[in-house]
């Protein structure tokens, strides 16, 4: 069996899309030799890729098959084709070097435990009821549905995940307001389109808070950096800026942790009402609470002011690529007719077999066991931390996929950045502050994720973080 690393790429097709001039003054066997060359390392044929036949080239293009024949040979001999007796020719890996060297190089670092924050462990995706569930839309979805459709999603999808977050997450939802997205970035740039286009021009954002705000900027929206702290978002800064929205991580702060308190989410409700302002609210990882009783999502507080996301990207896989928005009656409008400028809608199958694993009560089943895998990995990382770093405080641990670990105050950015390095060299991947704010007020800190980590790499890897930690501690205070 081919593994996916090694997919041979194949063509059914034999024509290739050019053709000869005869009128030109250079020669049919320059001019092919020329466009194929041209292909091979423009990367448009890439390595593993069969070409046509020289009988079958030949019979396109109107040339003799001695004259395809020899260009096949010149190009074998420059190493561009395999050729094999009774075989199609082949691409071979250096007509697609040229391509390749202007792609992104992948990271070089080998990862030997993974303890990247907000990563969901994607080995316990439920294959056999996900199969299950797109078996059961296959077999019931009537063939006039599988056009474009409704290009807000699903209407089966989006009635499920309004009743389930009514009663899961507190959210005052109607199907008719609730929006299925690629995910949260798709989410995220549709929501500042809308708010462009409301005439919002200032947005108010955590810091420190996502890496990622190329939607954001693209949206023609000016970020107004807002301190975070562990009762979250600071709602006083908020009142002093000149911000027209907010976007916000309320149930649990990424990347620090923090929960936004009572008396915060009520001063942030009345801000929004006085500016007539919109707050995005990521509900990223609200499934995934510990030791208290979940808190509640801030939409519902405020459904006529605050855009509600969510995805399933941390309870089953990112690869699924599903999301959802729940929207103000009053932004419904605006965001129906940006959703137009530049979407035809996430998969239709995908979602409706999401809503099966919701409706049939696997879903729920599924978050309660990885909950407690989470919960028990969690423990096992808190509970090595304070044995090999007992002076460091932890930060953020009721709830998600990730802890933050509050470095010593002698460690300033540069040395936190060198202490990521220095970790990534021996193989463990983490992040720090830096990743997420240059300019955020207070210590440095390490954020350290046990969604994908075993036991065994939960303790290697904390005890090699502690290494390196008291390391940059010893040089600095020398």
């Amino acid at each position: 069996m081919t593994s996916y690393g090694q997919i041979l790429l194949t063509s059914s097709a034999p024509d290739l899309p050019f053709a000869l001039e005869r009128t030109a003054g250079e020669s049919l066997t320059s001019q092919l030799r020329r466009r194929l060359l041209d292909a091979l390392r423009s990367g448009s044929l890439r390595a593993g890729v069969q070409l046509p036949s020289t009988r079958a080239l030949a019979a396109q293009l109107g040339v003799s098959r001695p004259l395809v024949l020899d260009v096949y040979a010149q190009l074998a001999a420059e190493g561009y084709l395999i050729l094999r007796r009774g075989a199609r020719p082949v691409v071979a890996a250096v007509g697609a070097t040229m391509a390749a060297e202007a792609q992104i190089a992948p990271p070089t670092d080998h990862i030997r435990f993974d303890l990247r924050p907000a990563m969901p462990d994607v080995g316990q995706f439920p294959r056999k009821a996900w199969l299950r569930a797109i078996r059961n839309v296959l077999g019931e979805l009537p063939a006039g549905e599988l056009g474009y459709g409704d290009l807000r999603g699903s209407i089966v999808l989006r009635t499920v995940i309004a009743d389930y977050l009514g009663r899961v997450r507190g959210v005052i939802a109607d199907p008719s307001r609730i929006y299925i997205t690629s995910g949260f970035a798709e989410g995220r740039a549709l929501t500042s389109a809308a708010f462009h286009a409301r005439g919002i021009r200032r947005l108010a954002v955590e810091n420190p808070s996502y890496s990622d705000w190329i939607a954001v900027d693209k949206a023609g929206l000016t970020r107004i950096p807002i301190p975070v702290d562990e009762r979250g978002m600071d709602i006083d800064a908020l009142d002093a800026s000149s911000a027209q929205a907010a976007f916000v991580t309320p149930s649990h702060q990424f990347p620090i942790g923090g929960v936004l308190s009572a008396d915060r989410r009520q001063r942030l409700v009345c801000w929004l009402r006085d500016r007539n302002g919109f707050a995005l609210e990521d509900d990223y990882d609200a499934e995934f609470r510990y030791d208290q009783a979940p808190v509640g999502a801030l939409q519902g507080l405020a459904p006529d002011r605050v855009i509600y996301a969510g995805t399933a990207s941390k309870t089953l896989a990112p690869a699924l690529r599903l999301g959802w928005l729940v929207v103000p009656p009053d932004l419904v409008g605006t965001m129906n007719d940006e959703l137009r400028r530049w979407s035809e809608g996430p998969p239709r199958i995908d979602q409706d077999a999401l809503a099966d694993l919701i409706e049939s009560g696997f879903y729920d089943r599924h978050l309660r066991r990885m909950r407690r895998l989470y919960r028990d990995r969690r423990d096992r990382l808190i509970d090595r931390l304070a044995r090999a770093l007992p002076g460091l405080e932890i930060e953020g641990a009721a709830a998600g996929l990730h802890v933050t670990l509050r470095l010593p105050a002698a460690i300033d950015e540069a040395s936190e950045m060198a202490i990521v390095a220095a970790l990534g060299r021996r193989g463990v991947a983490t992040e720090g502050l830096s990743r997420y704010s240059r300019t955020a007020a207070g210590p440095r800190r390490l954020f350290l994720g046990y969604g994908r980590a075993s036991d065994s790499a939960i303790d290697q890897g904390v005890d090699v973080l502690a290494e390196i930690v008291e390391a940059a501690v010893a040089r600095i205070s020398r």
